[in-house]
């Protein structure tokens, strides 16, 4: 299916905003001509009222106007692009005058003014006896904006501060419209790349799953249920914040504690207490659910969008986790199959290692699995730490060559993990995701050793996911490992976890 045969030649307004496409970092050059072509084909599908408006902005800006700030006025006007820009703020791939302006889009000044909200909170909401809103909007995100109000329950009672979250004026309609485009724009993407000569990656299945997922951004009530669950799992972490929720919620207005923190990115403390921050927020983010699903079936609920403007420092050093419209869930047997995936790369056994794939996903291509894991063995044989970001790598590569086919909850997970290690590298470089995740994994594995005596041999509900089994099999590995190890064209340095 051909959906678009020839777009060599651009013309017309949307033709100003093809310039964009030099942002790419040049090692990436040669997916300029790429993203041109999905740029212009994802345009020319949205309404003509909404081509001449991000046209119109773009006329607006000043003559020298940078094409970074060009790129956040597109944006801003497109709800889907305007959450990838929040995704990709802190990939270090990315040229620093480029993060640095989508970074922007994290905290956004409002442009919708709560005459434009008003009507649906007084529909949704109508009189409470002792509330009292603020006099304006005071920040907007990719489909909500936030309103402040105060609200004393009794005349007894201390006032408390508060924020509604209301969807956008008609986001809903635009983002069901660029959700429309996205699965077509991944089949045209893999069309263009065999015509630009370059491989031919798994873009529809990826844009489809997370055009699926981006959905679930204006179910507030589900971002609700989510908040509720997230106030359980964190209820024993004094140093974690979870907005707590007001009675006067509805489906289409959340009413939450409001939270007044700056970007755990803002370089406000001294860089041993910025360590102790970017370890505080990979513990809670990434070690606490993972390690804490281990004798929980239901599994493990991980924040899905964990950019820097949903995770707030607060004044009294704890963490504040806003935003939880998208969340990701692995069960305990995803968990278990992660940790088997970092087992086979410490013992450099490739059978485990693609076992552990294949239990993560749907095996598309055997040749190229076998030829994706090999290459992973031989980084962590030649020195890579087999981590997150080593595993991330393996399965993205094996993703993007569609030989394996990973459910929406990998995918979103994956995504997960490329935000939270960018915005850890920019709160303290001296803090790793794979140093705070061994550490935990590890006080994990002690905590359960008192219960293995009595737990049968083959369950993986006695510590860090690991059965008595699967210890034993590690030691009766041994001699294999060094004849692998052995085999090899050099030495594993057996560096730290984080290194890199």
């Amino acid at each position: 299916m051909t959906l678009h045969p020839n777009i060599d030649q651009y013309s017309g307004p949307l033709a100003l905003l093809l310039p964009l496409t030099e942002l790419l970092p040049e090692n990436y050059a040669q997916y300029r001509p790429l993203l041109a072509d999905g740029l212009v084909f994802f345009l020319q599908r949205l309404s003509p009222l909404r081509q001449q408006a991000i046209v119109a902005a773009q006329i607006q800006l000043p003559i020298s106007a940078s094409r970074e700030q060009r790129v956040i006025s597109l944006f801003r006007l497109c709800p889907t692009l305007h959450k990838l820009g929040q995704v990709v703020a802190h990939d270090r791939r990315l040229s620093a005058d480029l993060r640095q302006r989508l970074q922007e889009l994290e905290t956004l000044a409002p442009t919708d003014s709560l005459a434009a909200v008003r009507p649906l909170l007084d529909r949704e909401v109508g009189p409470v006896a002792g509330l009292q809103l603020g006099q304006e909007t005071i920040a907007e995100g990719s489909v909500a904006v936030v309103v402040p109000f105060v609200w004393q329950q009794a005349k007894d009672a201390a006032p408390q501060r508060g924020v509604f979250k209301v969807l956008r004026p008609g986001v809903q309609e635009r983002l069901e419209e660029e959700l429309a485009i996205w699965p077509l724009l991944g089949i045209f993407l893999e069309e263009r790349c065999a015509y630009h000569g370059l491989p031919v990656l798994d873009y529809g299945n990826t844009l489809e799953t997370v055009a699926h997922l981006l959905a679930n951004e204006v179910r507030l009530d589900q971002e609700q249920e989510h908040l509720r669950q997230a106030a359980d799992f964190y209820a024993a972490s004094p140093d974690i914040l979870i907005p707590r929720l007001f009675p006067f919620c509805t489906r289409l207005v959340t009413a939450m504690e409001r939270i007044d923190g700056c970007k755990v990115t803002h370089q406000d403390l001294p860089a041993a207490e910025m360590r102790q921050r970017a370890e505080r927020m990979i513990r809670a983010l990434l070690a606490q659910p993972f390690w804490g699903s281990d004798s929980d079936e239901a599994g493990a609920l991980f924040h899905a969008d964990p950019h820097a403007g949903n995770l707030l420092a607060m004044p009294d050093g704890r963490l504040a986790i806003i935003d939880w419209a998208l969340t990701t869930r692995l069960t305990k047997a995803q968990c278990e199959a992660v940790v088997q995936l970092g087992l086979g790369a410490v013992t450099l056994n490739e059978t485990r290692v693609r076992r552990a794939v294949a239990a993560l996903g749907q095996v598309v291509d055997e040749a190229r699995v076998r030829l994706a894991v090999g290459a992973g063995i031989q980084q962590v044989r030649t020195g890579c730490f087999p981590g997150f970001d080593w595993m991330t790598s393996l399965l993205d590569s094996l993703a993007a060559s569609s030989a394996v086919r990973f459910p929406q909850e990998i995918a979103l997970f994956r995504k997960a993990l490329l935000t939270l290690s960018g915005v850890a590298a920019d709160v303290s470089e001296q803090m790793t995701m794979d140093s705070v995740l061994v550490r935990h994994g590890a006080t994990q594995f002690l905590q359960g050793l008192l219960r293995r005596p009595w737990a049968w041999a083959d369950s993986r509900a006695v510590g860090a996911h690991l059965s008595t089994a699967d210890l034993v099999g590690l030691c009766a590995d041994l001699p294999a490992t060094t004849l692998r190890f052995l085999a090899g064209d050099s030495g594993w340095s057996g560096g730290l976890p984080g290194r890199r």
